[in-house]
């Protein structure tokens, strides 16, 4: 530390230590220990900023206040003393977050372990009178209790008070905290230029631009809004100027459909007048008729008579022509029964002769039969004569019948063997489902931790997939990130695992050797633009490097394992580990191991300590050889809770490859019965067809002596079956004789009826002749009563139908009378046209065949309109009304635009010159510090488009060597002491412009090199004790020597540790003489 000599005022830190009984302070304070009113005004506080810090069991400190001076206030300790400590108690004395801190997320975390509750009191100047706000903090139920000015408070009423005091501890523009830092450079333009409106923006810049956003978001929808209605009242007008010809077409057939209707109701009154008229000329003609057929009736009289006395006449010639027809047809009857008769004995005569030629047949082929019987004995018995020579078969057929039996037994054998063959194979094709089945649950799960790393790592999803097809290319081993191939061999460890590896390394590729990792970075980061983490395994390996100590020796604080054997990993990736992260240095404990923890950290020495929960960090001072312990909360596992045993893996794949082994094997045993199974049938086959041959020839001659036996008792059956063919032919003779006599009867039967049926007919012809002359007669006379029947026909056929005419016309008549009536709504009875109808009337044809004409020449016309109905007019008058709204509507909504678009040209003009006036005014004190530095930087206002002001940004752009172009200040392109530079540069660039009370920054200058950090220092100090900043506080664990000091600047030394002095025994004066005592010698 040092101290300048001509320091007018220095503040101090009052702290007190972890152990209660050991305390020191530094006297830097004034005498009475307070920061009144009057000493702020004098110190040229601005409002709002921190006049003192009281902490009470809050982290690290007992009891603590800490008197900050008016400007640069440099808080200086060794780490793990407390510096960031006084950094968190501004922040949730102020009421910020925990989020803010990046530490734990309760706020009962920041009470010092082992008290039940904790407060930090913060004093702030105000003109009007300091405003004190305290918060306790309580640990059972994690609440806070505010108080303002001694008075109980709400959180809500806190941050109002704070927030009226320009303070803004979740702006990373005016509050940067250790763990913070690296988060400024990752900030987007937009969300800068947002911190710094409201960092050094006047308070209604921040307001502006929120208004321009939200004026320009209701622009757009105006915007938009008013393009579719104009589109959509375009449409509507296009849509009606086509629909108007429609219209127009429409009126016109409703024109012709009203003349129409109009000869519809004429049609019926002309159709009426001419049936009317019709009607009188029937009645006239029916009359006429009338009278022609009376007269036509009396003169028929005469002849009518005279074809009756013919008839009587007739009718006794016709019924004895009837009884000579009728004994006619019986002796025709009687005749023909006798042909009958006698063609029944032609026929008898004929079955007598064709049975004595069958039997004459049957005698010859007998004869024959008998013949070819007999050669067929002799030659049967020169064939059994000829076989009597042969040997006999039946040995032959005895050894093959025991060779047949020799192969159904290997055949019943071989089937059993298939049988237990099959039944095996069935069990190890089962037992290989099986182990197919628990191969791809394990593939399953390795793809469910690649869908997870896919969802949450992309590019690095995107890298493993080109590194799978890519193998080929590198020559050492390659890895694929290491949540993929360690394996937790119990998942409830897996946090332990996730807590102690940082995520970048879980997502990282393991390389063997350092020119494949650079090939592969080469392809994926730069050529492919993705963000990936590599890293090389050391060149020689440490996965089976031994622990330090045994773990028996710490199971008595409850350990149980090393991290090294919670899981499984390939020799290269754990190789890493154990280099990298010490895991098998790294023990995990249990429940057991927290209730001691104190007894564990002072007695095991160990770095690093795992308890069911929670992770400890322990750390020895370097200026006081204390001990430091630091503990946060474990989370659950995200990547690695899907475990896989690795010798299960492995026993699973020996156990799969010798089933497929099993299988394969059963196989070709199957495969050899079969063959041989084979071979016996074709033996079997061949034996029985030998067998049968045999059998054949054995029973060949049995057979021919039966058949020789049976030949020849079908040749003595023959010989005895013989027929006395001159016995049949006299026979025959007598039955024919017999025969031809009933012939002769029967002929002269036939002749005596044929004589009686002549003499019949010509009876008949005499008075068929007799009839013919009165049927001559009586023809003549009907001839003439048909012609005046005829005529008197026609008379009465006619006036029949004139009198049905004259009905149906009458009929017709009253109907077209209705009909037309009805069509005109006239009133029942009432007979007369309406004026009106006659006026129309008038105007059209009087005939039916021009009422005709014309109808049929309007319907054309009205039918060429297709298409066309009374909803097409409605439509059009609807839409014209509607578009008579839409237009006024649409004038509504312009006009609405317009006035949006003057308020926020109104707005912008009030929001973007400022914040140009106040960017240059960055970017020239951003440069400047730049170029003291021989670096060059700049700061604009970036937008794509100017009229989209949620895209306006902030982009701050750098360079540190003179060979390089300016970049854009990113997480990823310059380096962590760059960005270190660039952010604290930007934040001394809104000092002076600041309107905030008051900045903290954390340790920023930890990243950068010496001589970087010694000119950020000195721009530091010029900007930050310059008259019109507000209050500056700068945390680092250490400074360089010889640096340049103001007087305005106060350093708080935090010294925290068991060997200090009380507060009430600290001289500061004694302190400062020593230090110079030891700078002069």
């Amino acid at each position: 530390m040092a101290v300048h000599g001509k320091r007018k005022r220095i503040s101090h830190i009052l702290a007190n230590s972890q152990i209660p009984n050991s305390q020191s302070a530094l006297p830097c304070t004034p005498q009475n220990g307070t920061f009144s009113q009057e000493d702020g005004r004098r110190g040229r506080c601005v409002e709002g900023s921190i006049l003192r810090i009281t902490m009470q069991n809050f982290l690290t400190y007992d009891h603590s206040e800490v008197f900050p001076g008016p400007h640069l206030n440099m808080i200086v300790g060794a780490n793990g003393t407390g510096k960031s400590s006084i950094v968190c108690a501004i922040c949730l004395g102020l009421a910020g977050k925990t989020a803010v801190l990046g530490r734990g997320d309760k706020v009962s975390l920041y009470v010092k372990r082992g008290c039940s509750k904790g407060s930090v009191e913060i004093e702030l100047y105000r003109a009007e009178g300091n405003l004190i706000i305290n918060r306790e903090i309580h640990v059972e139920n994690n609440q806070s209790v505010w108080m303002m000015n001694g008075k109980h408070s709400s959180q809500k009423a806190v941050e109002e008070a704070v927030r009226e005091l320009q303070i803004q501890v979740g702006n990373l523009c005016q509050f940067l905290p250790q763990e913070k830092v690296g988060e400024f450079a990752k900030m987007s333009k937009i969300e800068l230029l947002e911190a710094t409106e409201k960092s050094v923006g006047p308070p209604e810049m921040y307001n502006f631009h929120c208004e321009l956003k939200s004026y320009r978001t209701k622009e757009r929808d105006l915007e938009n809004l008013c393009k579719e209605k104009a589109n959509f009242l375009e449409k509507a007008k296009q849509r009606n100027e086509r629909n108007k010809v429609d219209v127009e077409r429409y009126h016109m057939k409703r024109r012709h459909l009203d003349r129409i209707q109009m000869l519809d109701k004429k049609k019926p009154w002309v159709e009426y007048e001419t049936a009317r008229k019709e009607l009188e000329e029937v009645k006239k003609q029916r009359e006429e008729i009338k009278k022609t057929a009376k007269s036509l009736k009396e003169a028929q009289a005469p002849l009518l008579r005279k074809i009756q006395s013919i008839d009587s006449k007739l009718q006794p010639i016709e019924n004895q022509m009837k009884e000579k027809t009728i004994k006619i047809r019986e002796a025709s009857q009687k005749c023909k029964q006798k042909q009958d008769h006698l063609d029944r004995k032609y026929k008898e005569i004929d079955d007598i002769k064709q049975a004595l030629s069958l039997k004459q047949t049957e005698e010859a082929d007998r004869q024959k039969r008998i013949g070819n019987t007999k050669r067929m004995i002799q030659d049967l018995q020169r064939e059994l004569d000829n076989m009597g020579s042969q040997e006999d078969v039946t040995p032959r057929i005895e050894a093959v019948n025991v060779e047949l039996r020799r192969i159904q037994e290997e055949k019943a054998r071989l089937d059993g063997e298939r049988q237990d063959l099959r039944r095996d194979k069935d069990e190890a094709s089962g037992e290989l489902r099986r182990l197919q089945n628990r191969q791809r649950n394990l593939e399953d799960m390795m793809n469910r931790k690649e869908e997870k790393l896919r969802n949450r790592f992309p590019d690095t999803h995107t890298a493993l997939l080109w590194l799978r097809n890519h193998r080929d290319l590198f020559e050492g081993n390659v890895y694929e990130p290491m949540m993929l191939v360690i394996n937790v061999r119990d998942p409830r460890h897996a946090k332990y695992i996730e807590s102690h590896i940082p995520v970048n390394d879980l997502r990282a590729f393991v390389f063997q050797k350092q020119q494949d990792m650079e090939k592969f970075m080469t392809e994926v980061r730069d050529n492919r633009r993705l963000r990936v983490n590599s890293v090389i395994a050391p060149a020689e390996s440490c996965a089976n490097r031994p622990p330090s100590r045994p773990i028996d020796s710490l199971k008595r604080f409850g350990f149980f394992s090393y991290l090294r054997e919670l899981f499984d990993a390939p020799e290269e990736v754990m190789s890493y580990l154990c280099h990298q992260y010490k895991i098998s240095d790294v023990p995990v404990g249990t429940e057991k191991t927290k209730s001691m923890i104190e007894t564990v950290i002072k007695e095991s020495q160990l770095r690093m300590i795992y308890t069911a929960d929670e992770k400890y960090t322990v750390k020895r001072s370097a200026y006081s050889n204390k001990t430091i312990s630091s503990n946060s909360a474990l989370r659950p596992s995200q990547f690695l809770t899907m475990a896989i045993d690795a010798e299960e893996r492995q026993h699973l794949e020996e156990q799969l490859s010798a089933a497929q082994q099993q299988v394969q094997n059963i196989d070709a045993r199957m495969k050899a019965a079969e063959e041989q199974q084979t071979k016996l049938e074709r033996r079997d086959n061949e034996f029985r067809s030998e067998k049968k041959k045999l059998s054949e020839l054995k029973g060949k001659k049995r057979q021919l002596e039966q058949r020789i036996s049976t030949k020849q008792d079908s040749l003595r059956q023959m010989e005895q079956g013989g027929i006395n063919l001159q016995e049949a032919e006299e026979e025959a003779k007598t039955k024919i004789s017999h025969v031809n006599d009933q012939k002769v009867a029967i002929v002269e039967d036939i002749l005596n009826s044929m004589k009686f049926r002549a003499r019949l007919s010509m009876e008949k012809v005499f008075l068929a002749l007799e009839s013919a002359g009165l049927t001559a007669e009586k023809t003549k006379l009907e001839s003439d009563l048909r012609d005046g029947s005829a005529e008197l026909r026609r008379a009465e056929q006619a006036f029949t139908e004139l009198d049905q005419r004259k009905t149906s016309l009458l009929g017709t008549c009253k109907n077209l009378m209705r009909r037309a009536s009805e069509i005109c709504n006239m009133n029942p009875g009432e007979t007369v046209v309406p004026e009106i109808l006659r006026t129309a009337f008038s105007e059209l044809p009087d005939t039916l065949d021009e009422i005709d004409a014309m109808l049929n020449e309007e319907r054309a016309r009205a039918e060429c309109f297709t298409g066309l109905n009374e909803a097409v007019v409605e439509e059009y008058n609807k839409r014209e009304k509607e578009i008579k709204n839409m237009e006024k509507e649409l004038e509504e909504k312009t006009n609405a635009l317009n006035t949006y678009r003057q308020n926020i040209s109104e707005a912008k003009e009030r929001w973007l010159n400022p914040l140009k006036l106040l960017v240059e005014q960055i970017n020239e004190k951003f440069s400047n510090f730049f170029r003291s530095m021989h670096c060059a930087g700049e700061v604009d206002l970036h937008s794509e488009n100017e009229e989209e002001y949620d895209k306006y940004g902030i982009r701050i752009r750098v360079k540190f060597r003179s060979s390089t172009q300016l970049h854009e200040l990113t997480p990823h392109h310059q380096s962590g002491g760059e960005r270190s530079v660039s952010t604290m540069l930007y934040l001394m660039s809104l000092q002076e412009l600041n309107r905030c009370p008051f900045r903290v920054v954390d340790e920023i200058n930890q990243g950068m090199d010496p001589v970087n950090e010694r000119r950020v220092f000195d721009i530091v100090v010029k900007t930050a004790c310059s008259g019109n900043t507000s209050q500056y506080f700068f945390i680092t664990p250490k400074l360089l020597q010889n640096l340049t000091y103001a007087d305005e600047m106060t350093v708080l030394c935090v010294h925290n540790g068991p060997y200090m002095l009380p507060p009430n025994k600290w001289n500061d004066k004694a302190f400062i003489r020593r230090v110079k005592r030891r700078t002069n010698q």
